[in-house]
């Protein structure tokens, strides 16, 4: 027999994070779904489900996921799933990014991912159980599009607390996933869902130029489904052994094992050099 789950999902109100949060109700689960704004919007588009929570939280602030987790805490007695799905893509060249839309970039994709993390590890702690889902990107894997570099390192970011959190925590009973998908049927690509750099220079008309003006055309052809990923997102939630790394949708899968590839070559390639660099062995006289 299946057992009621809390789920915790941040960046619930469209995207992803909403189908997950329907998925999750659907399922027979309790569901605290987390919104920067507007939390009456959330809840009217779910229906008022009773067994829905929409909480107002900004992962860039601190004092706001401490009070969210805590209000979560209370309402349904415990967290099993935390879903961390809060954030957003920036379009730009390296070159062309200030120093604060790197730091707002930074500091809501991983910074607020790790706030979140550290407010609900005391609990599931003490529990001795839950698991903790990062949603990554196929991005997370291999810097394949010019112009996406800067929020890429954000995911590759994902992937690295991943898989350290899930050593430490693992022993105590907690797991860990870092979900990457693919290209799916959401805001993503939207205009007001991704940040443009302010700034454009010429000389990267050619890379990233061609990436901006494409960006638009790609939105609303992804191939993914998002309702077939929540249901991923529920197997995963219901697996004893849940994976440390998850790449979702064939495009992700094929970036995941193309970076494999090069990456293999490449040691191959430059191994009798890498590998010239140990100390030899000296014999005492």
């Amino acid at each position: 027999m299946k057992t009621q789950k809390v789920w915790l999902i941040t960046g619930a109100s469209r995207g992803l994070g909403f189908e997950i949060a329907r998925a999750a109700l659907a399922a027979g689960d309790q569901v605290v779904a987390t919104v920067r704004k507007q939390p009456g919007q959330l809840a009217d588009a779910l229906q008022h489900h009773r067994q829905l929570r929409v909480v107002e939280l900004d992962v860039t602030r601190a004092s706001q996921v401490k009070a969210g987790v805590q209000q979560a805490i209370n309402h349904f007695g415990r967290i099993d799933v935390l879903v961390n799905n809060a954030g957003y893509g920036f379009l730009g060249a390296f070159e062309e990014a200030t120093e604060e839309e790197i730091g707002r970039q930074f500091d809501t994709n991983v910074f607020g991912l790790i706030r979140v993390i550290q407010a609900v590890l005391p609990h599931m702690r003490q529990r001795q159980a839950g698991h903790i889902i990062n949603v990554s990107s196929l991005f997370g894997y291999q810097a394949s599009v010019p112009g996406f570099g800067l929020y890429g390192s954000t995911k590759f970011a994902v992937e690295g607390i991943s898989e350290g959190l899930a050593l430490e925590v693992n022993p105590l009973g907690i797991r860990v996933t870092a979900l990457a998908p693919g290209l799916f049927s959401t805001d993503f690509l939207s205009a007001d869902s991704y940040v443009a750099g302010a700034t454009v220079l010429d000389a990267y008309a050619p890379t990233v130029g061609q990436v901006r003006a494409a960006a638009g055309q790609i939105h609303g052809n992804q191939p993914g489904d998002p309702a077939k990923l929540a249901q991923v997102v529920i197997a995963l939630a219901n697996s004893p052994i849940p994976p440390v790394h998850l790449p979702v949708g064939k495009d992700a899968i094929a970036s995941f094992r193309a970076k494999a590839t090069v990456m293999e070559a490449e040691v191959s390639a430059w191994e009798p050099l890498a590998a010239s660099t140990d100390r030899q062995n000296q014999t005492v006289g």
